[in-house]
């Protein structure tokens, strides 16, 4: 069986506000552990009205408490904000506290707009440019310990010392993280639900470029996706309308909290509109359990993916759940036909 993992990013919603969104997290956790969900991996975003989650590894904190099985991490850690060093700690506490559930997804991205990234780091050491790569090198030494002799973090143990660092996987949405996690011997996540350069193109150079690392043996491609699911494809296409608006406005600059199908159904769409939505579908799976298997399943032989991860922007929270059991009773229960070994 192909695992299936969630991907939860707190969505705020007309009715629900930030702190009813991240509770929602937590319920929805539980529910994906009972399902036999692999993982739930929770994204960071800041001053976005729609993103609830700010604060990543507290939230992972919270979940892994609530829940029994599922492995819990980020999806991921936006590196651009933090010291390499609060992020070595604070995932070898959480790994600690729950040892073999924790994994580690970093993004390049800031996952907010430029002068809220520029709020974020005011107090580090700024530099100009892109600083991820240096930043990732960074966080790789605090594990390693493999710092030049005349290094003046030589003497500085990232705490706890006894932990070793979850499973790191980088996230991405073009070539350019998937050649390098090959090249780092790390797992890789493409970001499928936004994207707009190919998911297949992406896997392929990850898994030619791969070499083995202290980090992985062998290649491990999660495929994240955007579905919702429902008994009939009426009802999904009904849930399904609050991500076209949502997804419309944000294409417009524009940046509100998750609107409800009653909401979308009343807006005054152009036909322009309506086209750019049609082709945002593309990157959309809608419809009941065999609607979307009939297009997930060419996506998975094409990329060879190892893991499938679902994000759901559902506006009720309970048809939001009911989504993710759909999905868990065809794809997880054998129904679909599609397998896999398990993968950590």
């Amino acid at each position: 069986m192909i695992p299936f993992s969630v991907l939860d990013l707190a969505f705020v919603t007309t009715g629900t506000p930030p702190s009813a969104a991240l509770r929602n997290s937590i319920d929805l956790a539980r529910h994906a552990d009972e399902l036999g969900y692999h993982r739930y991996w929770i994204a960071e975003h800041h001053n976005l009205p729609s993103v609830a989650i700010a604060a990543p590894d507290i939230l992972i904190g919270q979940i892994a408490a609530a829940t029994r099985n599922i492995r819990v991490g980020s999806g991921g850690i936006m590196l651009p904000n933090h010291a390499p060093l609060m992020v070595a700690e604070r995932f070898r506490t959480l790994e600690a506290l729950f040892p073999g559930r924790i994994d580690l997804g970093l993004g390049r991205a800031p996952g907010t707009d430029g002068v809220t990234a520029v709020a974020l780091r005011r107090r580090q050491d700024r530099r100009e440019g892109d600083d991820f790569l240096e930043r990732l090198q960074e966080l790789v030494l605090w594990e390693t310990e493999n710092w030049p002799a005349n290094h003046p973090f030589r003497n500085v143990a990232a705490m706890p010392s006894d932990v070793q660092l979850p499973p790191l996987y980088l996230l991405g949405s073009s070539d350019y993280s998937a050649e390098l996690a090959g090249r780092i011997g790390m797992g890789f996540a493409f970001a499928h639900h936004f994207a707009t350069y190919d998911a297949v193109a992406a896997m392929r150079d990850y898994r030619e470029r791969f070499q083995p690392s202290g980090w992985r043996e062998r290649p491990l491609a999660i495929l994240a996706i955007a579905a919702v699911c429902a008994e009939t494809e009426a009802e999904a296409e009904h849930l399904a309308s609050s991500m076209d608006l949502n997804w419309l406005r944000r294409s417009n600059g524009e940046y509100h909290p998750l609107p409800s199908p009653e909401e979308a159904a009343a807006f005054p769409y152009s036909e322009a509109d309506r086209a750019r939505m049609r082709k945002s579908r593309e990157r959309l799976f809608v419809g009941t359990p065999k609607a979307i298997e009939a297009r997930l399943k060419p996506l998975i032989d094409a990329t060879q993916a190892d893991e499938v991860m679902i994000t759901s922007a559902v506006y009720d929270h309970v048809a939001r759940k009911r989504s993710y059991e759909l999905i868990a009773a065809h794809f997880m229960a054998g129904t679909s036909g599609m397998s896999a070994p398990l993968v950590r």
